[in-house]
């Protein structure tokens, strides 16, 4: 009995290092995309942290349209790796390559999910807690959000003042998890055996 909770503490660390890891990688990605300001603190914390695997990984392979696929290329190793860990701790296989894939595909997408639904919420919070706040880490979350925002803006206009977007971004992202990312887990998880 007490080797379970020894296993299940041993998953959680696990499960909570990649995480972290992944985040900061995605994070990087993201900021990288949206050409968020590279001298803000976040910025320069998350490429300190994520420098050596993506600087290793741009020797092999370069940016082709406006793409950078070492990030990609770092983000799916490490999801991969981390499904490949659990998988072999809990039930003592290794997954099937296509299993692998669809799942850490499925998982990338669910985090790029929470990270966008995650900032919208705080931003919304802040709002209604201290409208005009800015500091270094909500200058970041406003230079995530605001791509999304504006297109839901451009879809539907504020009505009377009140500006929906956020919401509807919400509801589409839950949406997005509901009829693409559940189903993807799932035929990962078929696949995996």
């Amino acid at each position: 009995m007490g080797g379970n909770y020894f296993t299940q503490a041993v998953l959680y660390l696990i499960e909570v290092v990649f995480d972290l890891y992944i985040l900061a990688v995605l994070l990087r990605y993201l900021l990288a995309r949206v050409r968020a300001d590279f001298y803000n603190p976040l910025s320069q914390f998350l490429v300190k942290v994520t420098n050596l695997p993506i600087k290793s990984l741009r020797r092999l392979t370069p940016s082709l349209f406006g793409i950078d696929w070492s990030s990609i290329i770092l983000l799916f190793f490490l999801q991969g790796l981390k499904i490949i860990i659990l998988t072999l701790i809990t039930s003592g296989h290794i997954p099937v390559v296509s299993g692998l894939f669809v799942l850490t595909i499925a998982n990338l997408l669910k985090i790029v999910i929470y990270v966008h639904m995650f900032i919208i919420i705080i931003q919304v919070v802040i709002s209604w807690i201290n409208p005009g706040a800015h500091n270094p880490i909500t200058i970041i979350m406003h230079q995530l959000s605001e791509p999304i925002l504006n297109s839901v803006r451009r879809l539907i206009p504020a009505a009377g003042g009140f500006d929906f977007s956020s919401m509807v971004a919400i509801i589409t992202m839950e949406i997005m998890i509901i009829l693409l990312v559940s189903p993807l887990m799932d035929l990962g998880v078929r696949l995996s055996y």
